[in-house]
């Protein structure tokens, strides 16, 4: 790379990687890779390689990598306001959470930082309104279900069904109980064992992190009847599916609407935001000094969301995620049906999984696929997940099936 760009010149890259290991924190396993910038779909590491990135940060880089517009109003807002507390307003909040509530149809707007905040955020919003707008004491509980994850505080934490997530972290949030994804009856199961207590619950519409596993049909309409009837606040963690990941702006979009809703991740492409929406009477249960966020709100981020919710509209992104979605979807079906090591394709739009045989060939896999230029993680062990840039194009999607396809094989 060109030292002078580096903010380690004359630096090899083992050194660099020799810093990292000595000095962050040993709670993640990254793979070691430097990379250093990007450039619409594709990313490059400090020794020139160049990767076609399936994982887009986590489904964060909604626009890709340097999109002209996000950057140029990031520059803006830095040079005009960056932060200055919640103790004020600023432009960007409002024009964002305006630009929200018009296109999820929700009246109010929680902003945060990240997708773990806006759940938090959401969770505590459930309790306060059965505990103090409805004067429920009792339902302080909350449903979720095995295989989901919400996110890495307290609360998110609780309400995450894949306990080797909690290890050494018990006792965690009472309240919790967990029904089977997909599975109504294990739903009533749970609610009748709540005898009266469950006061919220919380589902991601696909869940993401637990394998790309999609609801079937009737699931969320079954919720959502139970919610009604029982007076529980429902939750949609839209964390990863929304903006427009789908091939709609929301998942709710497809026909049904929560109480609660939150979302983050591609939201501010690339920029930490989150946000949790809700309308009264959900949203009265939020009054001065029941809940904040420091940097929530935070102009910068903000100005930052508010430019990508205008590029996806004014783009067409939804209808060109639509279209490519459905061809990576179809691909990756066609190595499900044609190699002994896929198992199974399951996904919508850009948010795309490819289950393999075993855990081992899906880590060989993310490996050899480094080799190949092509960056894809693997989620519960033997999902290999694609959640790449919305601008993502339908060259790039061939590229990659066709990358996919030759590491496979080699897998195999």
């Amino acid at each position: 790379m060109d030292s002078n760009a580096s903010l380690f010149p004359g630096l090899d890259t083992a050194s660099v990687l020799d810093l990292a290991a000595r000095h962050l924190t040993p709670n993640y396993k990254p793979t070691p890779l430097v990379l250093v910038s990007g450039e619409g779909v594709r990313v490059k590491d400090r020794d020139g390689r160049s990767y076609l990135d399936m994982v887009g940060g986590i489904a964060v880089n909604s626009l890709g990598h340097g999109h002209p517009r996000l950057v140029a109003a990031i520059a803006e807002q830095a040079r005009q306001l960056i932060h200055i507390s919640n103790l004020y307003l600023n432009e960007a909040i409002i024009a964002f959470t305006n630009k929200l509530s018009e296109i999820r149809g929700f009246e109010r707007v929680f902003v945060a930082n990240s997708g773990a905040e806006a759940n938090e955020a959401a969770l505590k919003c459930a309790r306060r309104y059965q505990t103090v707008v409805r004067g429920r004491p009792e339902k302080t509980g909350v449903l979720a279900f095995h295989d989901s994850f919400h996110g890495r505080t307290f609360g998110a934490l609780s309400v995450t069904g894949q306990p080797k997530y909690h290890h050494g972290f018990e006792p965690l949030v009472p309240g919790a109980v967990f029904a089977k994804f997909g599975d109504l009856a294990s739903v009533d199961a749970a609610l009748a064992a709540g005898e009266g207590r469950i006061g919220a619950l919380i589902v991601e519409p696909i869940q993401c992190e637990g394998g790309i596993n999609m609801p079937p049909r009737g699931f969320l309409e079954g919720l959502r009847e139970r919610c009604s009837e029982r007076d529980i606040v429902l939750i949609f963690d839209e964390v990863q599916t929304g903006v427009g990941r789908t091939g709609r702006w929301f998942y709710f979009h497809w026909g049904v609407r929560p109480d609660i809703a939150t979302t983050a991740k591609g939201i501010a492409g690339g920029v930490p935001l989150g946000a949790m929406m809700a309308s009264p009477p959900f949203s009265d249960a939020l009054q001065p000094g029941t809940h904040a966020s420091t940097f929530g709100g935070n102009a910068l981020a903000c100005r930052a969301g508010l430019e990508v919710l205008n590029v996806i509209e004014d783009d067409g992104l939804l209808a060109h995620v639509t279209a490519v979605g459905a061809r990576l979807g179809a691909g990756l079906a066609r190595l499900a049906e044609t190699l002994d090591v896929a198992v199974v394709q399951r996904g919508l739009g850009l948010v795309q999984g490819l289950e393999l045989v075993s855990a081992e060939a899906a880590t060989k896999a993310v490996e050899l696929a480094r080799e190949h230029g092509l960056l894809v993680n693997a989620v519960q062990g033997k999902t290999l997940r694609f959640v790449p840039p919305l601008v993502t194009s339908a060259a790039e999607v061939d590229q990659a099936l066709d990358a996919t396809e030759r590491v496979l094989v080699q897998v195999a």
